[in-house]
């Protein structure tokens, strides 16, 4: 096989999940924004979801959001979703928005509390049981705003507490992917702060326990690739939850922000082996000004334009630069992937799999945005819940 062959194989192997929530509406911490055509319930976000893998080819699974995605019938909704040739992914758990969370959650100071939380995430253990998803992704809001507010040390033991009642629940395919986040809303102490705390968590907790990296959860100017490289090289990397940031926890389109930041990110993945191991790559984004489908597909084909610039490095070149401490041309084998156009090739792997090469012209050609806002009239949209 090629060079190119071997390249283009790989692309079309890849998996991007889409997240439920990015299809409903969204906003700030002010205002959330509603659009026509939002999906009503969580059938209606997969009915849009099959179209992002309609036109991309690489989106087959999607992350549900508990309890925004709460039915009656877990079963049934993954039969709806393989009916769209989609399946179900990640559940991700919620236990930030009741009133009772106010202190936190699985670290708060009242154990009726804690104990809410953690018959919640069993409550997504179960849901996993029932759609056939393998991944429980916990992101927890815990954490204090003030000096002696609460015991730092203690909070950590309620934390580990938790995780483990939850972590034997799992079943044998089923693991827990652990978030963390620099800070939001706690901004004197957040309990899972960064991926050393999550790792160390993991760790104690066993094989079933990864971490997840949010590319908009850390502080300016940290190397993520860094984090990435160390999490893959101790096997401890689960996925990544893609989204771009100026300032903060912008949860922009991935790639739009600083593309030399996902191409690096995904260097590492490839170098690390990560593009064909256990790794799931999910986007974790809000589409506040921007038109919820086109903006996912915008986000996929970021994704696979940082991968395929990946894929094409010179690795030899770039281990013999390296070899011989040339600074100046190991960086220029990187720039030299990174300035290549990868366009051409990713319209060529589309015609391959039997796609239209223009992924968002597709979509804009199909005629889809206008039928769900003909038809999607009445009845209460997606959204946070905020």
């Amino acid at each position: 096989m090629t060079e190119r062959a071997a390249v283009k194989a790989a692309l079309k192997t890849q998996a991007v999940e889409t997240p439920s929530w990015a299809y409903g509406n969204s906003g700030t911490r002010f205002k959330v924004f509603a659009q026509q055509g939002v999906p009503r319930d969580p059938r209606e976000k997969l009915d849009d979801a099959a179209k992002v893998h309609e036109f991309t080819g690489v989106a087959p699974t999607v992350a549900l959001h508990i309890p925004w995605d709460r039915v009656d019938d877990y079963a049934a909704l993954a039969r709806h979703a393989e009916e769209r040739g989609l399946r179900l992914g990640a559940i991700n758990s919620n236990t930030f928005q009741d009133d009772d969370y106010r202190l936190g959650s699985v670290c708060h100071p009242d154990a009726a509390v804690r104990r809410k939380a953690v018959d919640h995430l069993l409550e997504c253990v179960d849901i996993m049981d029932a759609t056939g998803s393998k991944d429980l992704k916990l992101w927890f809001a815990d954490g204090t705003n003030y000096p002696g507010q609460d015991d730092i040390r203690a909070r950590q033991d309620r934390l580990a507490e938790a995780l483990a009642e939850v972590y034997e629940r799992l079943g044998d395919d089923q693991r827990m992917l652990l978030e963390y986040k620099l800070f939001e809303p706690a901004f004197y102490t957040t309990d899972v702060p960064d991926w050393g705390t999550a790792y160390a968590h993991c760790l104690k907790l066993g094989p079933k326990a990864q971490v997840v990296v949010d590319t908009g959860h850390h502080a300016p100017g940290t190397n993520i690739e860094f984090i990435v490289a160390t999490l893959l090289r101790e096997g401890k990397l689960g996925g990544f939850d893609f989204n771009s940031r100026f300032y903060a926890d912008d949860d922009l389109m991935v790639g739009a922000a600083d593309p030399f930041q996902l191409f690096r990110i995904m260097y590492e993945v490839v170098r690390g082996g990560g593009l064909s191991g256990d790794v799931a790559f999910m986007l974790d984004q809000c589409h506040n000004v921007e038109s919820k489908i086109p903006a996912i597909v915008r986000s996929v084909m970021n994704v696979q334009e940082a991968t395929a610039k990946a894929l094409s490095v010179d690795r030899d070149a770039l281990a013999a630069a390296q070899r011989e401490g040339d600074v100046l041309g190991a960086n220029a084998v990187l720039m030299d992937a990174f300035n290549t156009d990868v366009r051409p090739l990713l319209r060529e792997v589309r015609e391959e799999m039997g796609l239209d090469p223009d992924p968002m012209g597709a979509y804009a050609r199909s005629g889809w945005a206008e039928k769900i806002v003909a038809e999607r009239v009445g009845g209460r949209q997606a959204g946070w819940g905020a």
